[in-house]
């Protein structure tokens, strides 16, 4: 009986290997996959010798491709099984329209460029703020109720970074991107009436897309506020700007990656994503008009007050 097994096993086995060259050409191809973000990872931490040539970055990535095949190697059978099961349930996915290929291929993308062109953090948690100035006549202001103004919003994502595939997860981000497209390429500041802080309404401001940095703010955050966006208003003294919730640092890579290589890639070309944290590790990108892109810099760096429209 036992011998029986041991046969039976042996020839499942048999029927499961890879022949060669096959097995190497598929653990090398996965050593790649696996050493590019292994090497990113180990770079980025430890100390950059800058030798001649980059020959310290060459040399650490060839260890890291000996280690890692070597051990692929060792372990073939059992990764070579996993694979073809991984591989037949992408196959499926691509076929219900659920995760497959594609969407693999999107999250390595983003990763990859993500953990080489990292955002610039302003790692600031909130607390102890000063009360937002008018906050009343702000909230009052900030008519995301309004027809006018989610018909607004609806036409500037029909005009703006429609039909995007494969991003569904992040759909109403895109969204109030192209609400930031269209408000920020039509504004025109104005400064309020000398000696007094004239607050627009944000049908106001939509007659002629003018006013100054509080009432471009409200007009933002009604318009974000109006198609599901969660924003809020940042005041630094003197200025006043929008800023919209994207989601924790998981969702960091692939809004990163979708701002600067497919969204906005003229106007964030070597630039880096700026973006503040909450006491709950939230991350909120800069809207400001003064930004070219979501997540473009600050105006203004020191924080004095927050209100969120949740």
């Amino acid at each position: 009986m036992i011998k029986f097994q041991d046969i039976s096993f042996q020839k499942i086995k048999a029927m499961l290997e890879v022949k060669k060259p096959w097995d190497n050409v598929i653990i090398f191809a996965l050593n790649i996959l696996i050493a590019i973000p292994v090497f990113i990872i180990i770079h980025q931490n430890f100390i950059e010798y800058s030798f001649y040539f980059n020959i310290d970055r060459i040399v650490l990535f060839v260890l890291i491709l000996i280690i890692i095949q070597l051990i692929l190697r060792l372990l073939k059978t059992v990764i070579i099984v996993f694979l073809g099961l991984y591989l037949i349930a992408l196959l499926l996915g691509s076929l219900l329209g659920r995760y497959g290929f594609n969407a693999v291929f999107e999250d390595y993308r983003s990763m990859i460029y993500s953990m080489s062109d990292n955002p610039n953090p302003q790692d600031l948690i909130i607390s102890k703020l000063l009360p937002f100035p008018n906050k009343s006549k702000v909230l009052n202001a900030i008519e995301y109720q309004n027809p006018k103004v989610r018909n607004f919003a609806i036409m500037a994502t029909t005009k703006h970074l429609k039909n995007m595939k494969g991003y569904g997860d992040y759909r109403t981000v895109i969204q109030c991107f192209a609400v930031f497209k269209e408000i920020n390429s039509r504004w025109n500041y104005v400064s309020d009436p000398k000696g007094t802080d004239y607050i627009a309404r944000a049908t106001e401001s939509m007659l002629y897309f003018s006013g100054d940095c509080d009432d471009h703010s409200i007009l933002m955050a009604a318009c974000v506020k109006s198609i599901g966006g969660t924003p809020r208003l940042i005041h630094t003294g003197g200025h006043i700007y929008p800023e919209i919730l994207i989601g924790d640092k998981s969702d960091l890579e692939a809004i990163n990656y979708l701002i600067k290589k497919i969204l906005f890639v003229e106007e964030s070309k070597g630039m880096q994503l700026h973006y503040h944290i909450d006491e709950r590790g939230q991350i909120w990108l800069n809207l400001d008009y003064t930004a070219k892109y979501p997540g473009g810099p600050f105006m203004r760096e020191e924080i004095l007050g927050a209100l969120t429209l949740d």
